[in-house]
């Protein structure tokens, strides 16, 4: 919508030659005007006959001097809509660059007899020229953004800028060119900006008085613009943003904007996962180029979550090809497309196949020969799988990854590697205590192959929640936020770690490639997120309060613990080489007949779910089953 401001002065269309031409000329003539205002302020306006033909005689000479510096240092290259300071840079050079010859002619060579020249005409002439040169430039930016923008002063939200640093300032001066948002100031930390003003916008005070200003403003919105400084830092802000129950955007990641991939003004609303989101994973990229570029891949569960982001990332390495092993058929169907079009040169090939049946993993594995193995197929849901489906969740978790070790054997792959859970830690549901199985199951396959001499290693990686991971908890409070409420919490004292789907696929690769056989690795989860409190934060992110969409305590469902645990009280943990990483063995390895009386039941595995805690129980020794109830979702 054109301002008032444009009907005074309406828009012209010149061509770039002419614009440079028209600005030519009025540097020639600001030469030309300077040149006499030196001599008129020497002689307090009142100039002498012979001074005046001196100057005279000299001036095409000046002009002309000025003209080539001008064109030398490149002044005509940007454009006046924009001026900034490197024009004002450019200016300063082409003047003094001119200066210095006149000066140099006139009193060095005198070819043209400019004896009578005087040595403050030649100082202030320069100055003068600075001042109407870069004055023009910049009183042309001021009309044109007056006309343009002069009316948006009137308009938009208001919103406080997080961080009145370089991004700040920058962000700032593109949002006042903006018909959606107003900035009402700055906050930042740093005590000698309190008071100051950047582009004309006071820095208010420091982030932790967020509420108050906010309060005091009437603002709404905050903008957390401090994409180089640390995580820990930047998740304070929002963590107080949200709390104050403003509604939160943030800049790009600081990488994108020095990549030139996105620019400050692409806001975008800060998600849960800008409050759990952790420092970058740091990978040994040569070591697993090593391990993953130009072989091939095989990753069960393909389809699933932590599968199809284990995928991704492999892909990134350039594998020869990638063996997609997935039972769902939809699932597969999708992770095919997406590989199709983002990696085309890969080659993918999916199969569709489940875990238990040897016969389909010896088809797949002869034909395709992969050399690494990523585990991922499971049953992961926990009520589920605690009533009605305790049986499936042993077959798919432990004769899945019994069947598909055996193949890995038979078939001499290098490595394979199992995806275990922090829920497996002295278990107390089905499919942790499953799981547990899985992991020593894993550790016996180890011993046997190096009793044998094969080359296969077996290892394991254990790990929390991950956010969006299917069944997990984040996509069904944004489903229960989407219709309104309740938002169901089981307990509030409940206690989970989380972490990135990317960060989790990422150490699991850095984990694989670190492994000798027989590890279980535990990724480093932080700390533990109270449930409670991450719904409270979800409400609040979606720019509602409590008392719009309210949280339920349901109770505890079948199965579910009050917190999870990374360690085993029978085991203990060393450190690795990569920060995120330790390993853990168990203190005693199971007895040699431990693997043949498990596979012994798992032949003919009772369909009763006390029966299968019960052998469970057995094979697990730290299992202790909670009191069975009714499921309840």
């Amino acid at each position: 919508m054109p301002s008032a401001a444009a009907h005074v002065f309406p828009p012209m269309r010149l061509s770039p030659r002419l614009l440079r031409f028209c600005a030519a000329c009025y540097d020639l003539l600001a030469v030309i005007l300077c040149w006499w205002l030196a001599y008129l302020l020497r002689f307090n306006l009142a100039l002498p006959p012979e001074y005046f033909t001196d100057g005279l005689r000299v001036l095409p000479a000046v002009v002309i001097t000025h003209a080539v510096a001008d064109q030398a240092c490149g002044l005509y290259r940007g454009i006046w809509r924009y001026a900034s300071l490197r024009d004002l840079l450019r200016i300063l050079i082409a003047v003094t660059t001119g200066a210095l010859v006149v000066i140099f002619f006139a009193h060095m060579l005198n070819p043209l007899e400019t004896r009578q020249i005087p040595r403050s005409v030649l100082l202030l002439h320069p100055l003068l020229l600075v001042l109407v040169m870069g004055g023009g430039r910049f009183l042309y930016r001021l009309v044109k953004d007056w006309r343009q923008y002069g009316h948006l002063g009137l308009t938009g939200e208001w919103v406080l800028i997080v961080g009145a640093g370089y991004a700040g300032a920058r962000l700032a001066q593109e949002l006042q060119g903006s018909t959606e948002w107003r900035v009402g100031g700055f906050l930042d930390d740093d005590f000698s900006k309190r008071g100051q003003e950047i582009h004309g916008i006071r820095v208010r005070g420091p982030i932790r008085k967020m509420e108050y200003w906010a309060k005091k403003l009437e603002i709404q919105h905050v903008i957390i613009a401090m994409p180089g400084v640390p995580l820990r830092i930047r998740q304070r802000a929002m963590e107080t943003a949200v709390q104050a129950g403003l509604q939160v955007l943030s800049v790009p990641a600081a990488e994108d904007l020095l990549a030139r991939r996105v620019t400050l003004s692409r806001l975008r609303r800060v998600q849960l996962e800008d409050l759990l989101k952790r420092d970058p994973v740091q990978l040994d990229t040569r070591g697993l180029a090593g391990m993953l570029t130009g072989q091939v891949v095989l990753v069960t569960g393909a389809g699933g979550s932590i599968g199809s982001e284990l995928a991704r990332q492999i892909a990134g390495f350039q594998p020869s090809a990638l063996v997609l092993f997935e039972h769902s058929e939809f699932a597969l169907f999708q992770i095919e497309q997406e590989f199709r079009h983002v990696f085309p040169e890969l080659a993918i090939h999916p199969a569709i196949g489940d875990v238990k049946d040897a016969n389909r993993l010896d088809q797949v594995f002869s034909a395709w020969q992969p050399v690494l193995v990523f585990h991922a197929a499971a049953y992961k849901h926990v009520p589920l799988m605690e009533n009605g489906n305790a049986r499936e969740a042993v077959r798919n978790n432990v004769t899945g990854t019994c069947v598909l070790a055996e193949a890995a054997l038979r078939h001499q792959v290098n490595k394979m590697v199992l995806i275990s859970t922090d829920k497996a830690v002295n278990p107390v549901n089905v499919m942790g205590a499953s799981k547990r199985v899985a992991e020593i199951l894993v550790s016996c396959f180890e011993a046997d192959a190096r009793a044998s001499g094969a080359s296969t290693r077996f290892l394991a990686v254990r790990f929390g929640n991950v956010l969006g991971s299917n069944g997990s908890v984040i996509p069904t409070f944004e489903q229960q936020i989407a219709k309104g409420g309740p938002v169901t919490v089981t307990h509030p004292d409940i206690l989970r770690y989380f972490m990135l789907i990317p960060e989790a696929a990422q150490l699991v690769l850095q984990a694989a490639l670190m492994g000798e056989g027989g590890e279980i690795f535990v990724l480093d989860m932080g700390d533990p997120v109270r449930i409670l409190d991450l719904a409270r934060d979800m409400i609040l992110l979606s720019g509602h309060s409590e008392a719009e969409i309210p949280i339920q305590i349901t109770g505890l469902r079948p199965g579910e613990k009050l917190y999870e645990e990374l360690l085993a009280n029978d085991e203990n943990s060393l450190p690795t080489p990569h920060p995120k990483l330790r390993v853990s063995r168990a203190a005693t390895a199971p007895p040699t007949e431990w693997r043949a009386a498990l596979e012994t039941w798992l032949a003919s595995l009772p369909p009763e779910d006390a029966a299968i805690r019960a052998g469970l129980a057995r094979f697990a020794p730290e299992y202790q089953p909670a009191p069975p109830k009714d499921a309840t979702e």
